[in-house]
């Protein structure tokens, strides 16, 4: 792999991680509407670090208050300190799912059906959760209850076209959180899992002949660039609008893959 693809990839990771429209599946389908062999779960993974740059790089105010929290025995109790309690509870199922089915999410799930029909489907539950909205309720209102419950939606994005963000979303909003606060603690929530998938998958790409350091590197450098404007611009977009965008464009994606495969012009190959 050369610097303009891993820029490529690094742009369409960066994009997509943040957005509810599942940066793996894009990762896998992208590259097969080009002809391309899929560039692997493991790559998917290193790339996220990047993505995980900028989310630390947009938070880091509200991460730091977190740990000095933990640190200072009067503030132990305080809200900043049970956020990050929250992200470590959250951050459990996914962990202990994504080891036990390591080599499904690998090899099985990545099929281009499966990714269409997990598409289709959040896309819907996003619909449903976005029409049953009353969106009262802000970050500091998330209890222990609730990070458990998004965490173990988060976990389901482990299938690749679930999403990670679109999941969270909608099981924060189905929680009666506001659209841009439960795409907030998405963002936070995914600093713990990003990380350790990305440091978990790290030794293999480096061992491996897909792409060297110099192509990792600026693929890295896209991807943090890329996610920092998607931050940005989607918490801006979820203060006063529906998710009715992204759900059209999941079934769209999704439909056209379903066709695409029907058709014989897109293949697992």
């Amino acid at each position: 792999m050369n610097v303009l693809e891993a820029v490529f990839l690094g742009l369409l990771q960066g994009v997509t991680e943040f957005l509810p429209i599942s940066s793996t599946a894009h990762l896998r389908v992208v590259p097969a509407l080009l002809g391309q062999p899929d560039p692997g779960a493991a790559l998917t993974a290193v790339l996220q670090l990047g993505s995980l740059v900028a989310v630390i790089g947009f938070f880091w105010k509200e991460l730091l208050a977190m740990f000095r929290a933990v640190l200072d025995p009067a503030r132990r109790r305080g809200p900043e300190a049970r956020m990050l309690l929250y992200l470590v509870v959250g951050t459990i199922p996914v962990g202990a799912l994504g080891l036990t089915f390591r080599h499904a999410i690998e090899g099985p799930l990545r099929a281009i059906q499966v990714v269409a029909v997990a598409l289709i489907g959040v896309a819907v539950l996003m619909a449903v959760a976005d029409w049953r909205s009353r969106g009262g309720r802000t970050i500091e209102d998330i209890t222990l209850r609730d990070a458990l419950l998004i965490g173990t939606a988060q976990a389901l994005a482990l299938i690749p076209g679930v999403s990670r963000a679109g999941i969270t979303l909608v099981a924060g909003i189905a929680l009666g959180l506001r659209r841009d606060a439960a795409a907030r603690f998405s963002f936070l929530l995914s600093v713990p899992a990003i990380g350790a998938a990305g440091v978990f998958e790290l030794p293999k790409v480096l061992t491996g002949d897909g792409i060297g350091p110099v192509p990792l590197v600026a693929g890295l450098l896209a991807a943090a660039v890329a996610g920092y404007l998607s931050i940005a611009w989607l918490l801006r977009f979820l203060r006063t609008r529906p998710t009715t965008i992204f759900i059209v464009y999941r079934i769209a994606l999704g439909t056209l893959l379903l066709a695409g495969v029907a058709a014989g012009w897109l293949t697992d190959g």
